[in-house]
């Protein structure tokens, strides 16, 4: 009896390879946490030998910082999507805020507290977190620059605004990691409002189902 021969393994070009482990580096930070992410959990999940991981990262501490900016790349370009650029700014915003409270992104929370933490004891890590934060800042003032040019939203100073609705963000994230025990409805709100009052908009006009 004659066995069919099995076809070859397709073997992935370099470039291919490095974005797979980045992809799953960047999936276990925001599934596990920055702190898990080693070579050997990697190579774990990949099914390769740890040697393969370093082949294509020196060290831990760069691909921990890569798998960082991927993810808060990847989340960031889901909040505020390029395909939605020809919205109104004031959608594109209430879309956004929407996103940023929805259960789908506590992990994103969970990862910006966890890197701003490790952070302090890394400087590649503390690096990259304030190369994101500045993307992140220049996106969002860009809305709500192009919504003062439309009249959509009133404010002398359009970054500043942006920061105060980031911080409102980071500050509800804080409590990314509560068992829930504590609740409120201000909470529910808390970014939205803020984010009305700095651009001179009615309330509830950012919470709305557009």
């Amino acid at each position: 009896m004659t066995s069919t021969p099995r076809s070859p393994r397709a073997r992935k070009t370099p470039a291919e390879r490095r974005a797979e482990i980045l992809r799953t580096a960047a999936r276990l930070a925001l599934e596990r946490g920055l702190e898990r992410v080693t070579m050997q959990l990697v190579a774990e999940e990949l099914g390769v030998r740890p040697g393969l991981i370093s082949h294509y990262f020196a060290s831990a501490d760069l691909l921990l910082c890569e798998a960082f900016a991927r993810a808060a790349t990847r989340e960031r370009e889901a909040l505020l999507p390029d395909g939605e650029a020809g919205l109104p700014p004031g959608q594109r915003l209430s879309r956004f805020l929407r996103r940023i409270g929805d259960e789908d992104f506590a992990d994103l929370g969970r990862l910006w507290l966890n890197a701003r933490h490790l952070a302090r004891y890394r400087p590649n890590l503390r690096r990259v977190v304030g190369e994101q934060e500045a993307v992140m800042r220049d996106v969002l003032t860009s809305v709500i620059e192009e919504g003062v040019r439309t009249g959509d939203f009133t404010t002398d100073d359009p970054l500043g605004a942006c920061v105060v609705i980031l911080v409102a963000i980071d500050g509800l994230d804080s409590y990314a990691n509560e068992d829930g025990s504590f609740a409120h409805p201000v909470l529910d709100t808390l970014v939205a409002a803020t984010a009305e009052r700095e651009l001179g908009l009615p309330t509830g006009s950012l919470r709305g189902d557009d």
